[in-house]
């Protein structure tokens, strides 16, 4: 994943930022009481991506990829709408806690721009996905970097169009929905009074999508590592926020964890659920790798 890459890592300040003070009222506002839900994993299963991570012989890895991680970011429904059959495969060789959270088919999101051309691709992706049944997580409209507010009537008929029965978040990118405080208070509102989630992206170069606003109970975590020693203090950083999150009402915690080289994905995540764990008192598996962190073997 290349979004947001520098050069030198160590020149940035990874703190992660205060609040915004809308995001407790958010999470008081919207808590049911019910039970913390967590789920962590990758962008990818692809053995080439995630090396040293599937056993020599392993033949299937989905299969073996949904026996360490509960979930995955599904970064190839951005590139195609797949056949209904073969999101019924991928539900058939998961374990019945899995759940898939797809990205949003580019044709919506890059190639048309939410234009009123996209609706009839929408229809066709959701009948598509809704073969992951109650597997389907959350799906993830990514919008491209030069997407800015001119846009905001496309981004109001969509958020009015998209069907309610399927959870939606997103991540805006252009730099003046963040930094104008008028602007980005229309797209929080817009979202929280439709219960859509703004994602959080976590990487180098783009601080200013750490903007630590939630606009429902789901905090949506993209997490880029710059494969750089620093990547660790930063989810432990992460481990700490979303426990204060928790205790101001949290109850869906959906993090994905990335890198430049994709490679130490599933060790920054075995990291991060061990941490959760002791923290949050989560049970999620502990992900095998073939590395060491402070001593011990994951």
């Amino acid at each position: 994943m290349k979004f947001g890459k520098v050069d030198n890592p160590e020149h940035i300040d990874f703190t992660i930022p205060a609040d915004h003070p809308d995001t407790a009222v958010v999470l008081a506002h919207t808590q049911t009481k019910q039970p913390l839900k967590v789920y962590v994993g990758c962008a990818k299963w692809n053995r080439q991506d995630l090396k040293n991570f599937y056993p020599r012989g392993t033949k299937d890895e989905l299969a073996y990829y949904s026996t360490q991680f509960n979930c995955i970011e599904m970064n190839a429904t951005f590139y195609r709408i797949f056949p209904a059959e073969q999101y019924q495969k991928w539900y058939d060789k998961t374990p019945d806690n899995f759940r898939f959270f797809p990205k949003m088919t580019n044709e919506v999101s890059h190639l048309r721009r939410l234009n009123d051309a996209v609706y009839p691709t929408v229809d066709r992706y959701l009948e598509a996905t809704s073969n992951l049944k109650d597997k389907l997580g959350t799906i993830f409209l990514q919008m491209h970097n030069n997407f800015g507010p001119k846009n905001w009537d496309r981004v109001v008929r969509f958020v009015e169009y998209w069907p309610k029965e399927f959870s939606l978040a997103v991540e805006f990118r252009h730099t003046d929905w963040f930094n104008e405080e008028t602007v980005a208070q229309e797209l929080f509102h817009l979202l929280e009074e439709n219960g859509i989630a703004n994602v959080l992206v976590d990487t180098a170069g783009r601080r200013d999508l750490m903007h630590m606003r939630l606009t429902n109970n789901e905090a949506f975590v993209r997490y880029v590592g710059a494969n750089h020693p620093s990547d660790y203090d930063r989810i432990d950083q992460w481990v700490e926020r979303l426990d204060d999150w928790k205790g101001k009402g949290l109850e869906n915690i959906h993090f994905f964890v990335h890198q430049n080289l994709e490679l130490e994905s599933p060790l920054i995540s075995a990291r991060f659920i061990e941490k959760l764990n002791g923290k949050l008192e989560t049970d999620l598996i502990i992900p095998k790798t073939l590395h060491k962190i402070d001593g011990k073997l994951f």
